[in-house]
């Protein structure tokens, strides 16, 4: 990687959409905006699939990134629905990202984990305080879907120095 990329990180969530924009040269990476992108329980999916997408697209056209990267899916055969929802809000942000001409990479929790903290067994706390200390913040970011979301934009940025 010869110039500065700008990786924008997404943890999603039907509630709680976190993401984290990184401006990144190899292993040096500097926070440029992080947030969330929050919906009700009470409204009905559609009008919370079109929050996420327009909070997403709000946050691209501010930080025009180079690239996404989200979590690769994991999913757990107790919580069926779970999975099926995540599919549908994972489904607005990759449109999102595809309208926007950006290029998406998946990343697996374990990797993120690995390259941040050396564990890929790291708990949401140690990946948090990693975070804190790579881009010399007073405190972890909070809530832990913001952490999440820059661990994503900072392990992909770490892997493109190889």
């Amino acid at each position: 990687m010869k110039h500065n990329l700008t990786i924008l990180g997404i943890d999603p969530g039907l509630e709680i959409t976190g993401y984290g924009v990184v401006d990144a040269l190899g292993r040096k990476v500097k926070l440029k905006e992080a947030g969330v992108i929050k919906t009700s329980h009470k409204q009905n999916l559609q009008d919370r699939l079109i929050e996420i997408y327009d909070g997403l697209i709000e946050v691209i056209e501010e930080t025009s990134p180079d690239a996404a990267v989200i979590e690769k899916l994991y999913s757990h055969y107790k919580h069926p629905v779970t999975s099926i929802l995540m599919g549908h809000v994972r489904g607005v942000i990759y449109l999102a990202i595809r309208k926007s001409n950006i290029s998406l990479f998946e990343c697996p929790a374990k990797t993120v984990k690995k390259s941040l903290t050396g564990n890929g067994n790291a708990s949401k706390e140690q990946v948090g305080r990693m975070v804190q200390a790579y881009l010399n913040l007073k405190k972890p970011p909070e809530p832990v879907d913001i952490s999440d979301a820059l661990a994503l934009a900072m392990s992909h940025a770490f892997t493109l120095r190889k």
